[in-house]
């Protein structure tokens, strides 16, 4: 199926696309605070720039969203359109996650990932409150 948007229309869509301060890393950080976390924001001096960084508990947080990182759900699907751009895009983001959370974990960093898809109403308090256990290391 061919692309229902003109190339000047899918191309303003994608400028609207932020890379930090997103929607789901808010929700992640505001929780975080309220349960008294306190944390650094994208630190540079760490491999991939986490979104979360809590050094009093060596850990760091990454708010994936479902497509940019080809999460297993339905929001993870490749374009049908353009596909030599996006097969190889998408590839090359999965790649560069892992060699970053291996840094990370070799660096001696604990690695959460949160989902955007984990972030949808009806399962995001449980997320977070599990989030806040995998900081603390408590076993949930």
């Amino acid at each position: 199926m061919a692309d229902t948007k003109t190339s000047e229309e899918r191309s303003l869509n994608m400028s609207h696309i932020r890379s930090v301060n997103t929607k789901p890393e808010e929700i992640v950080r505001k929780f975080l605070f309220s349960q008294g976390f306190r944390y650094r924001k994208n630190d540079k001096r760490l491999p991939g720039k986490p979104d979360i960084v809590l050094p009093k508990y060596k850990t760091v947080v990454f708010v994936n969203g479902c497509f940019w990182h080809m999460h297993n759900c339905s929001r993870a699907r490749l374009p049908k359109s353009n596909l030599e751009y996006w097969a190889p895009k998408i590839q090359k983001n999965i790649e560069r996650d892992q060699d970053n959370y291996k840094k990370l974990r070799n660096m001696g960093w604990k690695v959460i990932i949160v989902w955007e898809c984990e972030l949808k109403k009806k399962v995001a308090n449980d997320r977070l409150n599990r989030l806040c256990s995998e900081i603390l290391d408590v076993r949930v």
